[in-house]
């Protein structure tokens, strides 16, 4: 048997938590059955681009941007123009778009070049977000903070924010060894709990477990929409599950990656959705 590490060995541990492994069977086998969906057989293109206009408006709504994926859609395709002075749910709507399109780059990356992977994301993501363009695709410095996720505690600074990221990039890393589902959830709500980056931190998150989602073959098409999964019983219940990740022990863990084996359930649900309007010919 081959050395695993304690990374992997600790994951793997999690991973096998009754409620967890039931929740990520569930989830793979909704994700398989999506897979073979008859649509997918060759329109996956424009399957999992629906999905990234659904994922998009679903990441900017748990920021608090309300839209419609009508609107959204409509953004994505030039077919509606964009504001010379945005709002700022525009702001937060726009860097959804761009971090959800840019997860389709980004496959490869994600586990081989983590810290790449997030610096183009958050470049994506917090282009119109940041007060200054030096912030974009870089961690927190000396003196800068984050006000994103309050309800979660003060964001890790200095050394403990440096040792912090270390983490996230080896638990990515870690993607292709580790089951795969728990390294997308901790991935996830780590990037919310450490909150490296000055702003648009919910945005790559969501971003990040979508990549790595479709990297590690839980969803190969990239027709599942997690983000939608995640909003799917409210931003309470979302911010909540983060809440007990973080502040609820060991139990708090296991009901978080609860949470995300529910709702890539519900993301593969709406993926299912997804590709029936494509069959259909009737996305909109």
């Amino acid at each position: 048997m081959p050395d695993t590490s304690p990374l992997v060995a600790a994951l793997t541990q999690l991973a096998a938590l009754p409620e967890v492994a039931a929740a990520s069977d569930h989830a793979r086998e909704v994700c398989t059955q999506l897979r073979w969906h008859e649509a997918l057989r060759r329109r996956i293109p424009e399957a999992s681009a629906e999905s990234r206009v659904r994922g998009a408006w679903a990441s900017a709504e748990l920021d608090g941007a309300r839209s419609t994926a009508s609107i959204v859609r409509e953004i994505m395709m030039g077919a509606r123009g964009r504001s010379a002075e945005p709002d700022p749910a525009e702001r937060v709507i726009h860097g959804a778009i761009a971090a959800t399109a840019e997860t389709e780059h980004l496959r490869d990356l994600v586990t081989h070049s983590p810290g790449q992977a997030l610096a183009r994301l958050h470049t994506a993501a917090a282009a119109q977000l940041v007060d200054d363009r030096d912030q974009l695709g870089r961690p927190r410095v000396e003196g800068e903070g984050c006000d994103e996720f309050a309800d979660l505690g003060p964001a890790p600074t200095g050394e403990e924010l440096r040792r912090r990221l270390d983490g996230i990039i080896e638990l990515m890393r870690s993607a292709s060894e580790a089951p795969a589902l728990v390294v997308a959830s901790i991935v996830h709500a780590e990037i919310a709990t450490v909150r490296p980056f000055v702003v648009g931190n919910g945005l790559v998150a969501r971003a990040v477990e979508r990549a790595l989602i479709a990297a590690t073959g839980l969803d190969p098409t990239g027709v599942a929409v997690p983000e939608a999964g995640h909003g799917h019983e409210g931003g309470p219940a979302y911010l909540g599950s983060l809440n007990g990740y973080v502040h609820g022990g060991a139990p708090g863990v296991s009901l978080w990656l609860k949470h995300c084996g529910d709702s890539l359930v519900a993301g593969a649900e709406e993926g299912w959705r997804v590709a029936e309007s494509v069959r259909a010919g009737r996305l909109g």
